[in-house]
């Protein structure tokens, strides 16, 4: 049983803005006049760039000193690890992170500019860190990336600000990684407006919730490949995780990469923004003509982060036609 709820939510939101900030919900100019209004929550404006900032502050303002003795550490491609390093950071907690190979160049940076210590690893030994909730080569408290209640809890309070903002919203559309960020903003929905149908977005080349979907439960996700999209499609949906992820999420819109540097490139000249990849394929499904065919008029699409190498962001932006 998860302790996730309207009210574990809203104690989030009295502990975590000494360390995490309120972001603006802005309006996407339309593309065509007959589309939905597409809202875009930026979390990518947080101080480390992520919405994770949120999870992390809220789990480490309930550490006691003794749960913090030995510090704090976390698996993570880049996002969770500042979150997670600054709120150690704020609390005077040492932190370190297992870091998958590959993480971004931009990420890793940041992560050394806040004071944590790096361990890179093999992206499957860190994916069974996320499975299996221990390393051997880490040692003090995990705060896990996602399958944590509390940090679940902060990431709520992001769907409080959707709803202070946009009352009428009638659809969210978050990215899917492990499911902690849905999960949050998905429990606030149910709670506060069950009318409005939660979407995630999952990259093409690993979009395990989609298959879990199919299937009536937890799964891994077959030909899954790595991708430029490191913040979500994840190899499979966590067993622990997928009764509150099923249980608030109403689809998972699968989304190719051409697609996402598509979105990332409009939501440059429209909206004058960075956004990495995970957040472009919320942009992308909140933009897609799915959503005017299921009738919604507000769409909100969850910019969770805009954490991506610039070199790389130009490539992927100037491909695009």
């Amino acid at each position: 049983m998860r302790n996730v709820s309207i009210e574990t939510i809203r104690a989030a939101a009295t502990r975590i803005y000494p360390t995490a900030i309120r972001t603006p919900l802005v309006r996407l100019d339309p593309i065509s006049r007959h589309d939905p209004e597409v809202w875009l929550k930026l979390e990518s404006l947080q101080p480390i760039g992520s919405f994770k900032i949120r999870g992390a502050a809220n789990v480490l303002a309930q550490l006691s000193a003794d749960q913090t003795r030995d510090g704090v550490w976390t698996v993570s491609a880049g996002n969770a690890a500042q979150g997670v390093a600054l709120a150690a950071r704020a609390a005077g907690v040492k932190a370190s992170v297992l870091v998958m190979e590959g993480a971004p160049a931009a990420k890793l940076s940041a992560i050394e500019r806040l004071g944590a210590t790096i361990v890179n690893a093999p992206f499957d030994e860190c994916w069974r860190t996320v499975e299996t909730h221990t390393s051997a080569r880490m040692t003090g408290r995990l705060v896990h990336p996602f399958d944590d209640d509390a940090f679940i809890s902060g990431n709520g309070t992001a769907g409080l600000e959707i709803l202070e903002d946009l009352p009428e919203v009638d659809a969210v559309v978050a990215a899917m990684g492990g499911g902690g960020l849905l999960s949050g903003i998905g429990s606030v929905m149910r709670a506060l407006r069950p009318a409005c149908r939660v979407y995630a977005a999952e990259p093409g080349n690993a979009a395990p919730l989609a298959a879990s979907l199919a299937v009536g439960h937890a799964t891994r996700f077959e030909g899954w490949s790595r991708s430029w999209v490191d913040g979500a499609g994840g190899q499979s949906v966590l067993a622990s995780m997928w009764p509150i992820v099923s249980a608030v999420v109403d689809e998972s819109i699968v989304v190719p990469l051409e697609e996402a540097a598509q979105a990332m490139k409009i939501a440059a000249e429209r909206g004058h923004l960075i956004i990495e990849g995970a957040a472009a394929c919320a942009v992308a499904a909140a933009i897609s003509p799915r959503m005017g065919a299921a009738g919604h008029r507000r769409v909100v699409a969850v910019v969770s982060g805009g954490n991506i190498d610039l070199a790389r962001f130009a490539s992927l932006v100037g491909a695009c036609a």
